[in-house]
């Protein structure tokens, strides 16, 4: 404890808060005024940065494989990268809720409980981190063998599986320190590491592929490794600047009993974090089984299948960013008692996905096939393939962005389960049974055309929720609209079971902990 914290674990902060440390209770820019329009954009770029940043390094590695290496070991990065998206995609709903109960923590203006829910998710991700690492490390073979990865490309994906499962633990806990630092206010920090491990992946990619000078030569491994090597100095790195800037988020030596588990937290983590994600998981088993959907029909396709995903990721980040901005712009805007601002938000942020994602897709369609000689040679076979796929796949996205839209504003009020039943429907009951069905009779086409089905499925029943649903009732946290934002008069918010911490809970952790202060009922903040 530091001179200017008081008896009760709180400071104060200068004006502005410091990166990654004690932001105070609001620890981040007002979005309840001021232009929706504008403010949509600039809260967007920083999250579209760092999108743009991880898709560069991801297309980076696929240049220099499939140039270095060929179309095989393309084939291979694409399918142990489907795996390692949907490991990402386990962990993300648990750092999320590790992220909401640091921020809310924050913005009860209680430090020793934000820094009992940072010891005790550190020691529950190391765990969680090391025993997917080492279950995925064994049973690599099985899970490549389970996607049906062509015989040609099995022995490289392997080696690269392998490598990326040793360096899990390190990617997981990355993950978690960068999301707890948005939870803690600090945007801005998790961007620049995320620069710093980007530049660092694609300066040794092909160092460690073709050794060069002092470096060994590990071929398609060596792609592996460079994200091992990056991801591990960078979190070094990083953890070692949150110590210098006495940030809330580092345990020190006298804190260490912070770590053993507090089992409220852990319930919180794990029962909270699960409902969002699940979606997560949903998405990645339906892109792992399309991939075995294509892994049928050869090497040359499923090299073309994995060039124009490279591309279909840039198409989706506008409608990501925007879609991170809306969730938070109408969090806030639901605390405040401002439903009207909320769907002004929703309806603007459709306009915004519409406009952001069909640029780059007209793009792409005009530049088609050179955009793709990037990552497949101009004479390769999977050329033609690539540009057939985009013509059929590339306006779904679309749909899909508007529906991303909806479903962010729906999930800040609290109502998670709607959007995620469209996202099973649509994937599962709409555009995987399209490609089982129609592939006897269009083949490969089948399951190019089930991507802007299951698109289309999405926006439907999103939009329909977002119009005539129940989410306009749903609420995330009991809080009070703050002094300067006028209540129009829809009430106070409540929290939705199926999503987030309650208040509940989080007065259950402060009475778990023997060193949470006991305040006064008209001391504490309100919930």
């Amino acid at each position: 404890m530091t001179a200017s914290t008081d008896t009760a674990g709180r400071r104060p902060v200068p004006p502005g808060g410091a990166p990654g440390g004690w932001q105070g209770r609001r620890g981040g820019p007002d979005l309840t005024t001021g232009p929706i329009g504008k403010t949509l954009i600039m809260f967007s770029l920083p999250v579209l940065g760092s999108n743009i940043l991880q898709s560069l390094n991801g297309s980076a590695n696929a240049i220099w494989v499939s140039h270095v290496l060929g179309e095989a070991a393309l084939t291979a990065t694409s399918n142990a990268n489907q795996i390692l998206f949907l490991m990402l995609g386990a962990v993300f709903g648990v750092s999320m809720a590790a992220n909401i109960m640091v921020g809310q923590a924050i913005g009860a203006d209680d430090r020793t409980l934000a820094k009992k829910v940072v010891g005790t998710s550190t020691a529950f991700f190391i765990l969680l981190s090391l025993s997917v690492g080492a279950a995925g490390f064994a049973f690599t073979p099985a899970i490549l063998s389970a996607m049906g990865t062509p015989p040609d490309a099995r022995a490289g994906a392997i080696a690269y599986l392998r490598v990326i499962f040793a360096a899990m633990p390190f990617m997981y806990f990355f993950s978690f320190v960068m999301m707890a630092q948005r939870g803690a206010g600090d945007s801005r920090t998790p961007f620049y590491f995320s620069l710093l491990a980007v530049v660092l992946d694609v300066t040794l990619n092909p160092l460690l592929i073709m050794g060069i000078g002092p470096f060994p030569k590990l071929g398609i491994a060596g792609s592996a490794t460079s994200t091992l090597v990056s991801q591990t100095f960078t979190l070094a790195v990083m953890i070692v600047y949150l110590y210098r800037s006495n940030s809330i988020l580092v345990i020190r030596p006298r804190e260490w009993r912070l770590l053993i588990p507090d089992l409220d937290i852990v319930r919180s983590l794990v029962t909270k974090g699960l409902p969002m994600g699940f979606q997560m998981i949903v998405i990645s088993l339906a892109a792992v089984t399309m991939m075995s959907f294509v892994n049928r029909y050869g090497v040359h396709t499923s090299a073309a299948y994995g060039a124009a995903a490279q591309l279909w990721t840039y198409v989706q980040m506008p409608a990501m960013a925007l879609g991170a901005a809306v969730s938070s712009m109408a969090a806030q805007n639901v605390g405040a008692g401002k439903m009207d601002r909320v769907e002004q938000v929703g309806r603007i942020g459709a306009l915004y996905a519409i406009l952001f994602t069909g640029l780059p897709i007209l793009v792409i369609y005009l530049a088609d096939p050179w955009v793709l000689r990037a990552f497949l040679p101009g004479t390769s076979p999977s050329l033609p393939i690539a540009v057939h796929i985009n013509s059929i796949v590339l306006w779904g996205f679309i749909p899909f962005g508007m529906a991303f839209i909806f479903s962010g504003i729906v999930r800040a009020t609290g109502a998670v389960w709607p959007p995620l039943l469209a996202m099973i429907i649509s994937l599962w009951v709409v555009r995987v049974p399209l490609a089982t069905v129609l592939e006897p009779h269009l083949h490969a086409d089948a399951i190019w055309i089930s991507f802007p089905a299951g698109s289309a499925t999405t926006l439907l029943l999103a939009g329909a929720y977002y119009r005539w649903g129940g989410w306009r009732k749903a609420r995330m946290l009991s809080v009070r609209p703050s002094a300067d934002a006028p209540d129009t008069g829809l009430g106070q918010a409540m929290m939705d079971e199926s999503e987030a911490v309650t208040g509940e809970e989080l007065r259950e952790i402060k009475r778990s902990s023997p060193s949470a202060p006991n305040r006064p009922r008209s001391e504490a903040p309100a919930e």
